[in-house]
């Protein structure tokens, strides 16, 4: 892997170079994309996937406090927990081994027998909303750490907020594109890094934001490259520089 901007640079340090500004909190999309911009390939985005973004995947994972997904991507990729990485020690030096799964669902219809609830080294966290059927909640919460935000449908404002008030401010999401379209247009992404795959694919599907109109400004903070895939990271603070 080599950096070819902001500067030129053969093997750089994949954990600096993702590194979370200190002090503050942070919210990360990443994602995985072709070149004419689909999410995904016959309805998963590991056909997209390359060993470098894999290998980004991984530190990103590392570096965040808490990894918040949408139920529908929860379901469709099959997701269990995150599991502890020997090369996520130094990266996790007084947090837990392995950060949280934040689910947002609104429907609750998640299946809480899976290994991301029963073999959670982190308890998995639900997002949902008031409008929630009780009973579903009921049972949520016997399984996972329940959050309530907004009244018909998750507000991911007070998601972030509450997710910050539990000491979770580097906050990874990754996708799916409705929920990253509700992330942006509440204005609440800090940074976009989107790996490139250079296939087109065409047909229905998505892109990395679907959904609510946004206008978010993002300024372009650096570009890796390994096998012709691109793995650009475009932050707000870069917007007008």
């Amino acid at each position: 892997m080599r950096r070819i901007h902001p500067d030129i640079q053969d093997n750089p340090d994949i954990e600096l170079a993702y590194a979370y500004p200190a002090g503050r909190p942070w919210l990360r999309v990443n994602m995985v994309a072709s070149a004419d911009g689909a999410a995904w390939v016959k309805g998963l985005s590991g056909g997209l996937s390359s060993k470098g973004d894999r290998r980004i995947f991984g530190v990103l994972r590392g570096l965040a406090d808490v990894i918040v997904a949408g139920a529908a991507t929860v379901r469709t990729e099959g997701y269990g927990p995150a599991k502890p990485r020997e090369s996520w020690k130094v990266l996790r030096a007084g947090r837990p081994a392995a950060p949280p799964i934040a689910v947002v669902t609104r429907r609750l219809d998640l299946d809480l027998g899976s290994p991301l609830f029963t073999q959670a080294e982190a308890r998995t966290i639900v997002i949902t909303c008031e409008a929630a059927p009780a009973d579903r909640r009921e049972d949520a919460a016997r399984m996972a750490d329940v959050i309530v935000a907004g009244d018909e449908r998750v507000d991911m404002t007070l998601a972030v907020r509450e997710l910050h008030d539990r000491g979770l401010t580097r906050v990874l999401c990754e996708g799916g594109p409705r929920l990253n379209g509700q992330l942006a247009a509440a204005d609440l992404i800090d940074e976009l890094c989107v790996s490139t795959s250079p296939m087109l694919v065409g047909g229905g599907a998505a892109r990395i934001l679907n959904g609510e109109s946004a206008q978010v400004k993002l300024g372009l903070r650096q570009v890796l490259e390994e096998e012709g895939v691109l793995f650009c990271a475009y932050t707000r603070e870069l917007a007008d520089g």
